[in-house]
This record gives structure tokens, C-alpha cells and sequence, in this order.
């Protein structure tokens, strides 16, 4: 395996929700404190950035062509130009709450997480005093359900193991949790990963071979990869202490790609590490899976 190098010195203050596009050969994430959203072409480093308005917490493609777009305590449509349509408000009720993590799963719903809010509106951290956070599936209709009782700290992680299981985790608890999923949501939470050591759970994916690929955020500097078990089977080391999301990439989909984040990190931190917040990329030795694609029809 090639060691993981830098190659978008992004500075994202809490770059997120990396997702490939494979009919386009880009890449897309968001930076949420920076109300940004980012796409790129590997291939030839182009690199276009649009703002949005208020913090975007997540992105994925949509079988049109288009985006679908967390912001904040909304779900819009997004063109790659133009206005952002409101599909959905999330948790109107619930005003100390946000979305944080946004995924299109193989059904072609959009799966999210909420969470206490953790930011100041001078863009300063706040500490979170309660677990408030739930799971809901947005379909194209604009139906949104919730999908357990469980509450999490701060929701992060969407995988697929298979058609009727889901991982996800709270990085709160430094814990990644496995659901059944059922006709009417989510059943039989249990442990699947625990106490690992490093950093804690921020966005995963899956490669070709079951195998899951998850960013340790809050000073783990890695990327694992876990096995059907839950047990920790590979570790790549980063030359960033707060990776956030990863994904496959490239034409065969044989490059992992990961964002990372520079949030609450000191100038003199920074100055030694002026590559915290970049995007960077290896090659694994292992295929990725096609993205998801919000509203297409789910496999038979």
C-alpha cells in the first residue's frame, strides 16, 4: 500500500461527507463551519467551491445528476447551481438540535443523523450535555420517518453489510453500533465496535470485499478497515490528526479517498501542521463499491 498523501491543501475547518461521483470521475464533500461545498477532478486538479447558506453537513449524488444537501436543519435539492430547494425540515420541534451525517443508502433514501448542536454562531465549539440525536430515511417523495428510539450523541457512519443491516455509530461513545433493518425501521441494536483507542468513529465506507473503512476523528490520524466481526483488521496511518470521512474513487474505484478537519486546532498547531483540513489519497490494494444515488429505484 502507498502512504497517504495530500492532494488539496483544502484547509476545510470540518471537511465532510466525501462521496464519489462515478458518471463524472469527481469528487464532492462539505466543510461545514465554512458553509462550503467542494468538487474536484483528481485527475486533473480542477477544483470548484460554492457557498451555501449556513453550515452544510452533508452531500451525496442524485440519480438526475443533481446533489441532495444537509444544511443545518434542512434537506434541499441542489443543481450545482442556483438555489438550494427545500426538500424536508428536520426536527423543526427540536431547536437545540442539527443534522450531521447524511448518506444515500442502496434503497436510494437518504439516511441522516441529528445531534445536539455543538456550534456557536461566532463558530466556536460548545459542548455537548445530552445524547439528542435520532436516525431518519428521507425518500424523493419527501417522506421522512424516524427510524428507532435510540438517541446518540453525535450520529455518524451509514453502512451496508448487506440489504438488511446497517452500521452507524456515536462518536460520542467512541462506538460503532449494528441494526437489523426491518418494514418499520431499525431493530436489535448491538455493539459491533468498541473501545478501539484511537481518535473515535466519524464517516465509513465499504469496499468490494465487506471490508469497512472508517476515519477516526478527534487526533486518530487513521483509517481502519473492519471486518464482518467488527474486529479491526488493517490500520493506515495519516499524515492528519482529524480525518473525517473516506471514500473509493478513481476509474476503478481503487483509491481511498479522505477529508479531515482543522476544528479547535491552535495557530501554533497549525503552523507545524499547515496540512490539517486537506484531502488526501492512497491506494489500498482493494476496490471500492459505485456510490449510491438519491431516488433510484432499490435492487429487487
Amino acid at each position: 500500500m502507498k502512504n497517504a498523501e495530500l492532494i488539496l491543501a483544502a484547509a476545510d475547518t470540518v471537511g465532510e461527507s466525501l462521496v464519489w461521483d462515478d458518471r463524472r470521475n469527481l469528487l464532492a464533500w462539505v466543510d461545514i463551519i465554512g458553509r462550503r461545498i467542494h468538487r474536484l477532478d483528481p485527475a486533473t486538479g480542477a477544483h470548484e467551491v460554492w457557498p451555501t447558506p449556513g453550515r452544510v453537513t452533508s452531500i451525496g449524488p442524485r440519480e438526475d445528476g443533481g446533489a441532495i444537501v444537509g444544511l443545518e436543519r434542512r434537506v434541499a435539492l441542489w443543481d450545482w447551481s442556483g438555489p438550494f430547494r427545500t426538500l424536508c425540515e428536520v426536527e423543526a420541534d427540536l431547536p437545540g438540535n442539527r443534522l450531521n451525517e447524511g448518506v444515500v443508502g442502496p434503497d436510494g433514501a437518504y439516511w441522516l443523523g441529528t445531534m445536539q448542536n455543538n456550534i456557536a454562531e461566532d463558530d466556536s465549539p460548545i459542548e455537548i450535555t445530552a445524547s439528542t440525536g435520532q436516525l431518519y430515511r428521507l425518500t424523493a417523495d419527501g417522506r421522512l420517518a424516524r427510524l428507532t428510539d435510540d438517541r446518540f450523541g453525535i450520529t455518524n457512519t451509514f453502512v451496508w453489510p448487506a440489504p438488511d443491516r446497517l452500521v452507524t455509530a456515536d462518536s460520542v461513545l467512541d462506538t460503532l453500533f449494528s441494526y437489523e433493518i426491518g418494514p418499520d425501521g431499525l431493530k436489535n441494536r448491538r455493539v459491533f465496535q468498541a473501545g478501539f483507542g484511537r481518535g473515535v468513529p466519524d464517516g465509513s465506507c465499504m469496499d468490494a470485499e465487506g471490508g469497512i473503512w472508517t476515519a477516526r476523528v478527534a487526533g486518530g490520524a487513521c483509517v481502519t478497515r473492519t471486518g464482518p466481526d467488527g474486529k479491526v483488521i488493517e490500520i493506515v496511518e495519516l499524515p492528519c490528526t482529524w480525518p473525517t470521512s473516506c471514500v473509493f474513487g478513481g476509474e476503478d474505484l481503487d483509491t481511498l479517498y479522505v477529508t479531515s478537519a482543522r476544528f479547535t486546532m491552535d495557530a501554533q498547531h497549525l503552523a507545524v501542521h499547515p496540512w490539517e483540513g486537506g484531502l488526501f489519497a492512497m491506494k489500498p490494494s482493494i476496490r471500492g463499491l459505485s456510490a449510491h444515488r438519491f431516488g433510484m429505484k432499490s435492487p429487487d
